[in-house]
């Protein structure tokens, strides 16, 4: 008997690629992404179906991380674009849900550099499980990396090595700032 799924996301591509109205995004990066709809276990042991969009020289390495998830039974809390209206482009506000996102076109924190989201190429995974430590504190706030909770990305998780393989980078590696939610991979 097939597992029923409960549905996070199944918003219109139009509305999951829609302009943040605060930052305008150039429509020849709105043209490269893709929306994926996605399968994975969260925390209630239950099937979920969400959304994510990314760039679309990287889908097949975005199904292929979800696949892995579901076969290790990784649990994931929701994949909800950053464009709905839970979150509304606000960073913050997903990662304190701990939900799990690519594409937003903003800043990196705290500078004027530009996210490897605002082009699809970088994925939060659990951020709330998986903070990022900066100077400044961690993010998100009230956060702990705690190696022992079911959903926490290690150095050595067949995630890491699984998106390491195919060119990815790991924000866990970071000598300064370590991301324990972040995968990214620029353009070649």
């Amino acid at each position: 008997m097939k597992m029923r799924r409960i549905v996070d996301s199944s918003l219109p591509i139009a509305q999951i690629l829609r302009q943040n109205p605060n930052k305008h995004c150039p429509q020849e990066i709105l043209d490269e992404l893709v929306v994926l709809d996605v399968e994975y276990i969260s925390f209630d042991s239950k099937l979920h179906k969400g959304q994510i969009a990314v760039h679309g020289e990287l889908a097949e390495d975005v199904v292929g991380a979800f696949n892995l998830l579901m076969d290790e039974k990784f649990p994931v809390q929701t994949v909800i674009p950053i464009s709905s209206e839970k979150f509304l482009w606000d960073d913050d506000l997903s990662m304190v849900h701990n939900n799990t996102s690519s594409f937003n076109f903003r800043f990196v924190r705290d500078t004027t550099d530009m996210s490897n989201h605002s082009t699809g190429r970088a994925v939060d995974i659990n951020p709330r499980l998986n903070p990022c430590f900066l100077k400044k504190g961690v993010f998100p706030r009230h956060s702990c990396y705690d190696t022992t909770v079911s959903g926490t990305i290690l150095q050595d998780s067949k995630l890491v090595q699984y998106f390491k393989k195919l060119g990815w980078e790991w924000g866990g590696d970071w000598n300064t700032d370590p991301d324990y939610h972040h995968f990214e991979k620029v353009a070649e």
